[in-house]
């Protein structure tokens, strides 16, 4: 797949259009699948920087710090809100989450594209102050598929499970507040990585670019 990854200043002339760096939201209930379908963006080599996001909730046994998350302490987060460091943050889970400003904006000076990884109330924050991001909600193709998924993570006590169910319940409501959504089927997930390269395809090939301005 070819992108042209140049900034051109001459707007007016149509066989030399500058790129348009995307920013681009994946978003969607835990267990669907998001870090493997950024990974799988990845794997297929479309160039993009990912927003590694900070949180308060202690890694995982296969996560890595400054790749996965950005693991910091209820003190450092508290610091990094004081210093208007961050483009959005919220309570997930019982667990601070939040976007660092900088990154995102470097990314897109540099004209890459930026793809972040948010909850609902974060891709809501994020679409008011950037309304021409592309938001893309990653969902299962069941509930039933969703649990089954949760539960095979063995990382949630029976409460917690019960609280992610009803969260996601209550962001399918939200769905009609994003631009696409993209079904990842067990054993589909090269379908899903492909519809979303489609969409990042299409949205470059706009006549009138998503301009975003942070």
């Amino acid at each position: 797949m070819e992108t042209a990854m140049t900034n051109n200043p001459n707007t007016d002339d149509p066989y030399n259009r500058p790129f348009v760096p995307l920013l681009v939201v994946i978003s969607g209930p835990s267990g669907v699948g998001k870090d493997t379908v950024i990974s799988g963006l990845k794997r297929r080599q479309w160039p993009f920087h990912f927003v590694v996001t900070a949180t308060t909730r202690p890694p995982r046994p296969d996560e890595v710090n400054g790749v996965n998350y950005i693991f910091v302490s209820m003190s450092e987060f508290a610091e990094m809100i004081d210093r208007q460091e961050l483009l959005e943050h919220a309570i997930v889970y019982g667990d601070y989450k939040g976007i660092p400003k900088q990154q995102v904006r470097e990314a897109l000076a540099c004209g890459q594209d930026v793809v972040m990884r948010v909850d609902v109330q974060g891709a809501a924050t994020v679409k008011r102050l950037a309304p021409e991001a592309v938001t893309i909600y990653l969902t299962a193709s069941s509930e039933e598929e969703l649990v089954q998924r949760l539960l095979a993570r063995k990382t949630d006590t029976p409460e917690a499970l019960k609280m992610r169910i009803a969260t996601a319940r209550e962001e399918m409501q939200r769905l009609d507040e994003f631009d696409y959504a993209v079904v990842n089927r067990d054993g589909g997930v090269d379908d899903a990585i492909d519809t979303i390269m489609s969409i990042l395809c299409a949205e470059h090939a706009r006549t009138s670019p998503r301009r975003v301005n942070l």
